[in-house]
């Protein structure tokens, strides 16, 4: 038989594939490939039999890269089922008999692969079972709120065959329940379910890999299926938006982030979009079609090459084509100038309040214990000491000395640096001088009665000192900054509380603040705060600084080291900050798929540009939420968000870490509630509500979350439930919101934007700002607080299982669930309450306490002892657990509340349970006829 080039068409190539034993044949100018003949004047050029050898000079494909035979069959899919599923095919299917068809890359952009793909629908709907989706995430990672088995796994076949089958749709296999939340009562396990499936095309990834979808604890969208017009979106009432952690800190047991080193970046040319596992290879391979704005662009040179090694490379195994999440090595061309060190500055207020709270000395303590943590790669890390109370004080630090000298300047009006060199040295070399001068600073200042802080002229000093490298101000600050710039009144007024006047005690009371944090932003120097005074310190104006410059707020009211439970706190967290590797000079940008536009920003950073994120430092675990606007139909099956974060580690190396997410694309508003995310909704809506209480009043922003939530079930009533007599009789969601009602019941009665007259300025701004911050782990915690029965709990809750402790079964946080004889822990992320009824049997208060009675036992912060029982054991376990389950470096302080002990400390636990009425705020009964009142009283 003649050899097939003979008779092929032209711009035809023909190339034998050695594992089939039978010829490819290839349309050169597209790349397209076959196994059927090309056609030639009507006339099929002749097939060759599976087994004709191929001819010693077997024509090749004529383009500069080659691949192997198992190579070619990965690309371009296997065509007879003779092999294993091809990469950027449908998850493995089970062995039917049923007609399949050739994936030919070359197709895709002229839309006849989409016909392809619904002829392949349809006959797999007709002869096989369905194909599981995969969630955006690794099924094995680590869930969002505890570590729950069965979080992020795939649905079971059976479960979607029979989806499928009441959808009738071979794509989506998302199918809508309906919950009437008047005869649902919220149950707290349903914040541990899946989240809604990201249900994506076939083929629509390059990789089988299940890490082709970034994780939701990196980051996860309100909807997981994007409307394809802006007016479906607003039909939904649903706002969209991303919620990202990008640094999200990795625990025993976690995925590392994949590291690329060979500093072989591929980028769209047009949008910038980074390499992804939705890209589309054509053209034999050798250029690839991004996924956000399809430019056709040329793959790297020495993508398929191992530079370690030395020779050719499996391109389907690179990183970047098999994981969403993904940090590669950035050469030169994307630094400025070299990698900074890691740079700490200590301020450290040391006026009469802050050495008689212990905070100076609880202080230093930690940072002399903690030195050898603190990121030193190289030993590059910087550091240096100032501290402050109506004057500044430096200290001089040289290199191998033993000892340290103070400069004193008492001129805060025109701050400078009292000497040139050795007052920010490196770690490694004054190590001597630096544990020296912690070992007695407090001391220095033990008889220090000055009362008043100059904050701003220490933070000037600091600007100073190290505006030329950047790095991060550390402060420690007990009182209120009274003198030089910064200057702050207090202005702590019982009477507006609870007013409409309240919310300007929320803003910032001096623009010093702010302008500094911009200042501080542009020369990559981030701020973190410590704040411990007992009277009022006007936390809200001081936050700006974390905010604007990428840093954290931490705040100890009444602080006093020598409790040795805020001592503990104290030194736990500031320890995990020393400790914590850290992105440096790092700048964000989000990317969206055609027609897609981030419109606005929440959280701690400063917007350099229309859409680029200017952040100092990136801490481990913060958390940022961007709304998004549809400015025009999406066409395509699905999109593409991909974040971007340029940073040096703390370890000298400048790197890019690159968060890959894409969701499918519906025109069907049921698909929109079913895909619904009621965990990124509710972390949204904090951040706007926090925004709101800034720029409006706290009212406005109880109104807006209120008017929110009744628009979505107003929404969903119209549209998603028959309107009939008994419509006004129900209040109905679909099952994958059920909980957004009480989430936002809790984030209404949550300190930051509770109605009060009793909750200080200080309080509510630090709530505010962790609103503003927490991932969503442990945000929605803090909202919705975990109820466990202690007293009661099955026997192996506090033992050790498979994925560590085994936590009791959470209880809906109700009064209604307490009991007289029982123990309960109520906890919200920052802070826990052993509850303790006042019928409590004496074994139990000894089992727990080693008191012999409820009558001794006293109320108040505490340290639970671990006894010599069982029953004591486990519940330190338990207390221990919750205090490490979670990301963040946040140890709460747990206290003892007596039924019938202190009425403050009952009120602040009482207050946990969300679903109980409060003073002025309503049960979750009432909030629910509130609502259903205020949906059925509209023209719907």
């Amino acid at each position: 038989m003649a050899s097939p080039t003979q008779q092929l068409p032209p711009g035809w190539a023909a190339e034998w594939d050695q594992t089939h034993q039978r010829y490819l044949f290839i349309e050169t100018a597209t790349g397209r490939a076959q196994w059927e003949p090309p056609v030639a004047n009507g006339v099929p050029a002749p097939a060759q039999s599976p087994s004709v050898s191929p001819p010693p000079n077997a024509p090749q494909h004529g383009k500069r890269r080659q691949y192997a035979a198992g190579q070619t069959q990965a690309y371009y899919g296997a065509a007879d089922g003779l092999s294993a599923p091809a990469y950027g095919a449908a998850a493995p299917q089970p062995q039917v008999q049923a007609p399949t068809q050739l994936f030919t890359p070359g197709l895709a952009a002229e839309g006849q692969f989409q016909q392809q793909q619904q002829q392949q629908q349809q006959q797999q709907q007709q002869l096989m079972p369905a194909q599981p989706p995969y969630y955006g995430g690794a099924a094995a990672t680590e869930p969002e709120y505890i570590n729950a088995p069965g979080f992020g796994q795939q649905s079971s076949v059976t479960t979607l065959v029979d989806q499928f089958g009441q959808m009738n749709v071979a794509q989506k296999g998302l199918r809508l329940y309906t919950t009437n939340l008047l005869t649902s009562p919220p149950e707290p396990r349903e914040l541990l379910r899946p989240l809604p499936d990201i249900v994506l095309p076939p083929n629509a990834s390059v990789s089988p890999s299940p890490f082709a979808n970034a994780d939701p604890s990196y980051q996860r969208s309100t909807l997981n299926a994007i409307p394809t017009s802006n007016s479906l979106l607003s039909k939904s009432k649903i706002p969209l938006a991303l919620v990202i952690t990008p640094y999200r800190s990795v625990k025993e047991g976690d995925d590392p982030v994949p590291l690329v080193t060979d500093t072989v970046i591929a980028r769209c040319r047009r949008c910038r979009t980074y390499i992804n596992p939705y890209v589309q290879f054509i053209d034999g391979g050798n250029r690839w079609r991004c996924c956000m704005c399809s430019m056709s662009n040329e793959v790297p040179q020495l993508f398929d090459w191992d530079s370690v090694r030395n020779q050719p490379a499996d391109r389907w195994a690179r990183a970047e084509l098999n994981h969403a999440v993904v940090e590669f090595v950035a050469p030169t061309e994307y630094m400025i100038r070299a990698p900074q060190p890691a740079v700490y500055i200590f301020l450290i207020d040391v006026s009469h309040a802050a050495i008689q709270s212990g905070m100076v000395a609880t202080a230093t303590r930690t940072i002399l214990e903690n030195l050898d943590r603190i990121p030193n790669e190289e030993n590059r890390a910087r550091v240096a000491i100032i501290a402050f109370d109506v004057s500044l004080y430096f200290f001089s630090l040289p290199p191998g000395a033993a000892d340290s000298s103070m400069l004193v300047v008492s001129d805060i009006d025109d701050v400078f640096l009292p000497k040139p060199t050795d007052l920010l040295v490196n770690l490694t070399e004054s190590r001597p001088a630096l544990e020296s001068l912690l070992g007695r600073l407090g001391d220095m200042f033990q008889d220090n009665h000055t009362i008043g802080s100059a904050l701003g002229p220490a933070l000037q000093a600091g600007y100073k000192m190290m505006s030329n490298i950047g790095g991060k101000i550390i402060v420690l600050s007990a009182t209120l900054p009274t003198h030089g710039a910064g200057a702050l009144k207090n202005r702590e007024d019982p009477k507006i509380l609870g007013t409409s006047k309240e919310s300007a005690l929320l803003q910032a009371a001096s623009p010093f603040y702010k302008t500094f944090a911009i200042e501080c932003s542009r020369a990559q120097i981030s701020v973190d705060m410590f704040l411990f005074s007992s009277g009022y310190q006007d936390v809200a104006t001081l936050a700006c600084l974390p905010h604007y410059t990428a840093g954290q707020t931490f705040y100890y009211p009444a602080f006093n080291a020598a409790r040795s439970e805020d001592a503990i706190k104290f030194a736990h967290e500031f320890g995990e900050i020393l400790a914590m590797p850290i992105m440096l000079e790092a700048v964000m940008r989000v990317r969206a798929s055609k027609n897609l536009r981030m419109s606005s920003f929440h959280g701690n950073f400063f917007v350099r540009s229309t859409d680029l994120l200017a952040m100092p430092s990136v801490p481990q675990d913060l958390s940022y939420a961007i709304e998004i606007t549809i400015e025009d139909t999406i066409t395509a099956p699905f999109v593409v968000f991909q974040t971007a974060i340029l940073h040096t580690t703390c370890y000298g190396e400048r790197r890019i870490r690159v968060i890959t997410t894409a969701l499918p694309t519906t025109s069907n508003l049921s698909d929109v509630f079913t895909s619904a995310d009621q965990v990124a909704i509710a972390t949204l809506l904090a951040n706007k509500a926090v925004e709101r209480t800034l720029t409006h009043k706290l009212e406005d922003a109880r109104d807006a979350l209120f008017n929110k939530l009744v628009e979505i079930l107003q929404a969903y009533k119209a549209s998603m439930t028959a309107a009939g007599a008994s419509a006004s009789a129900q209040l109905a969601i679909s099952e994958n919101l059920k909980m957004l009602p009480v989430l936002v019941l809790g984030l209404l009665k949550n300190v930051g934007v509770r109605q009060s007259a009793q909750i200080p300025p200080d309080l509510r701004a630090y709530a505010q700002a962790l609103l503003t911050s927490l991932p969503s782990q442990l945000l929605i915690p803090y909202i919705y607080p975990n109820f466990y029965s202690l007293h009661n709990m099955p026997p192996e809750c506090g033992t050790v299982g498979e994925h560590g402790v085994i936590m009791p079964p959470p209880l809906p946080p109700t009064s209604e669930r307490l009991e007289r004889h029982g123990l309960f822990l109520i906890e919200d992320g920052q802070t826990m309450f052993l509850w303790v009824g006042r019928d409590a049997v004496p074994q139990l208060v000894m089992d727990v306490f080693g008191l012999p009675s409820y009558e001794v036992l006293r109320g108040g912060k505490t340290t639970l002892p671990v006894l010599d029982n069982p029953f004591s054991q486990r519940v330190n376990a338990v207390i221990q657990k919750t205090r490490e389950m979670r990301r963040g470096v946040y140890y709460p302080h747990l206290y003892v509340v007596k039924e019938d002990g202190e009425p403050p400390l009952r009120l602040w636990a009482l207050s946990c349970l969300i679903q109980d009425r409060g003073d002025v705020s309503p049960s979750y009964q009432q909030f629910i006829s509130q609502l259903r009142d205020k949906v059925n009283g509209s023209n719907y």
